[in-house]
């Protein structure tokens, strides 16, 4: 709260005044970021059908909004289990939402290319792309969000079909 209220020039008093403690700040904040998050990708996907085009705009999606706020993607990728009294109940909801959309355009993917994979496994591995890029990111060598999410669409989707042998 310390940091929040020298970054904002407000007092610890005047933050305190708007949010009753630091975990409703966090809650507040997890609660924005993912709804926007998510009203962004169900407004980039209408009248989008080619599963990998869908694909791709969930990555750009992310990672658009992850560079645009990467303080903020950073604390919530280390605060995700302080929530609590119902907060954390609903955030974790709006989270599997997320998830779930994601686990969906890899089963569309695998019913339009015939392909074999766990669409969990994928989707969670793509988050592990994603959500580490604050760790090692730099603009000016790895580009902005439109050529990064290029790049990682093209890794994740051909090491997807690279894949040969059957799940048993």
């Amino acid at each position: 709260m310390r940091d929040l209220s020298r970054a904002t020039g407000m007092s610890l008093a005047g933050l305190y005044y708007y949010f009753e403690s630091k975990e409703k700040l966090l809650y507040l904040i997890q609660r924005h970021t993912f709804n926007t998050i998510r009203e962004r990708l169900r407004t980039r996907l209408q009248g989008v059908a080619d599963p990998e085009k869908r694909i791709r705009l969930f990555i750009a999606n992310h990672l658009e909004y992850f560079l645009a706020n990467q303080k903020a993607m950073k604390v919530l990728s280390h605060e995700d289990e302080v929530l609590k009294n119902g907060y954390g109940t609903e955030i974790a909801g709006i989270k599997r939402e997320y998830v779930r959309a994601c686990v969906g355009l890899m089963d569309e993917l695998k019913r339009a290319q015939g392909l074999d994979f766990s669409s969990r496994t994928a989707a969670l591995s793509l988050f592990g792309m994603m959500n580490w890029i604050y760790t090692w990111y730099k603009p000016r060598v790895d580009g902005d969000a439109e050529e990064l999410s290029r790049e990682m669409g093209d890794i994740f989707l051909n090491g997807l079909r690279g894949r040969t042998a059957k799940r048993k």
